[in-house]
């Protein structure tokens, strides 16, 4: 057991599976793990074993509620395992070297966090630092699936996340790393207290992040201190206008533009939800790319041979228009999807 890790057993995934005739489901294809022994040891195992990607959930939002945002990204894992384990499972799928780890423990932090208004000041500063205490929780279960040599496809919660990723991606490399990220967002706010709009920020500040690149950075939703910033940093971007306006480039050229200025350093592939247009996200838009975008996007940077992990983010069932279920049904098949835009991108 580990003290940040809720380890899954067979119990903890039966509420999420169905069954039906003569079809094997995937969730009976995914590996689980011996909740009794040592965690490290245990994915050190399975990677002997076989296994090369760890899917992993963070349920929580309070770092979209410490960036002056909304709830609901917390329900973005559940909303995926109800979708992806009950797929059936045929000659298209990849799932066969993969293991259902668990989730990042955060009930305390989240039960800490309930009452806390983010319009209050006294009430934020609380949340920001509860955001940085799922830094390190993140930081720890992710450092232990790196050393093990695993991928790991982290789901859930908001994008503050990044920064406890890129850390322990970092700190096993012992070298900086690099990122993608497809976002509107370029989530490179002021280092004014840990929250989802300065994960990179924070992670640059620290020198565990060197080249950092956005696609679909959106020109009408970042401040004049954002592109600042990225004009003095490591940064770049291709914008949403310069791809789905002005045609400019494409979106495959963008990507593979992007993926060609890396180095042979780890590369981070990160995806924000609220960049699919109509998605239940922490930050529902209109004017975004389609989910085939952004499966697009997930299957050429997994093609990149430095890719060491998929981050997905801010989705939030809860705001679908017409309802939580609505919602759950949405975010669990993009979210489905785009995993197996990683899955096949590594396996085919």
């Amino acid at each position: 057991m580990h003290p940040s890790l809720k380890v899954y057993d067979e119990q903890a995934v039966k509420p999420y599976c169905s069954h039906r005739n003569n079809e094997k489901k995937t969730w009976q294809s995914l590996a689980l793990l011996d909740t009794q022994v040592n965690v490290q040891q245990a994915l050190n195992d399975a990677a002997q074993f076989g296994i090369r990607y760890v899917l992993v959930g963070i349920c929580e939002d309070i770092g979209p509620r410490a960036n002056l945002g909304n709830r609901g990204s917390h329900q973005a894992w559940p909303a995926f395992l109800q979708c992806f384990l009950n797929q059936p499972v045929n000659q298209f799928s990849a799932t066969s070297h993969v293991l259902l780890l668990g989730e990042i423990t955060v009930d305390d932090l989240m039960a800490q966090s309930d009452r806390l208004n983010n319009q209050n000041a006294d009430d934020l500063t609380q949340l920001r630092q509860l955001c940085a205490a799922i830094d390190e929780r993140v930081e720890a279960v992710l450092t232990l699936i790196f050393n093990a040599g695993l991928e790991p496809i982290v789901i859930g919660g908001g994008h503050n996340n990044s920064f406890g990723i890129l850390n322990a991606l970092s700190n096993c490399s012992s070298a900086a790393v690099n990122a993608i990220n497809f976002d509107p967002h370029a989530d490179l706010r002021q280092c004014e207290g840990r929250h989802s709009g300065n994960g990179f920020s924070y992670a640059l500040k620290n020198k565990t992040l060197k080249h950092y690149h956005i696609i679909g950075l959106h020109e009408q939703k970042n401040n004049q201190a954002t592109f600042d910033f990225i004009a003095q940093h490591q940064c770049s971007y291709h914008s949403y206008q310069a791809i789905m306006v002005r045609r400019e480039t494409s979106l495959t050229n963008a990507i593979h533009q992007a993926l060609a200025t890396f180095d042979c350093a780890p590369l981070g592939v990160e995806l924000d939800l609220d960049s699919i247009s109509f998605l239940p996200a922490s930050a529902y838009t209109c004017c975004g790319f389609s989910v085939s975008d952004a499966e697009h996007y997930v299957y050429l940077a997994a093609k990149h041979a430095n890719s060491r992990y998929l981050h997905l983010c801010e989705a939030a069932p809860v705001n679908h228009p017409a309802g939580l279920n609505a919602g759950i049904k949405s975010c669990g098949q993009v979210t489905g999807a785009l995993v197996n835009a990683y899955l096949h991108a590594k396996t085919y």
